[in-house]
């Protein structure tokens, strides 16, 4: 999956269309994504003990990784992801080599 936490993303597709917040938690074997002030949901909860009231909660549901698209920080367009494969000079003896992410639109590492 190529989007991580702490991203900035903007949703596309379902009801929250247009708006945009942080990635808070990736679910790769899911393909889903959960993002911060979207997607939201009222639950129920009963009373456990006598002394207890019920409550209205309002939960974050996670959201297909196909409804949002990236928002690069630099271009601050939305964007698809690349990515770079580059060479790292730490170690002399061994070839060493990063997977970069990469703006699609501005060619900047995000």
């Amino acid at each position: 999956m190529k989007l991580k936490k702490g991203d900035l993303v903007k949703i596309v597709l379902g009801k929250d269309r247009g708006k945009s917040g942080k990635i808070e938690k990736v679910l790769p074997k899911l393909k889903k994504v959960l993002v911060q002030g979207v997607n939201l949901y009222k639950r129920h909860l009963k009373a456990k003990a006598a002394g207890q009231s019920s409550e209205i909660v309002t939960i974050t549901k996670p959201m297909s990784s196909q409804s949002v698209a990236l928002i690069c920080p630099h271009c601050k367009l939305q964007t698809r992801i690349g990515y770079r494969i580059e060479k790292n000079d730490k170690s002399s003896t061994e070839s060493v080599r990063d997977k970069i992410r990469v703006c699609r639109k501005c060619d900047k590492k995000i």
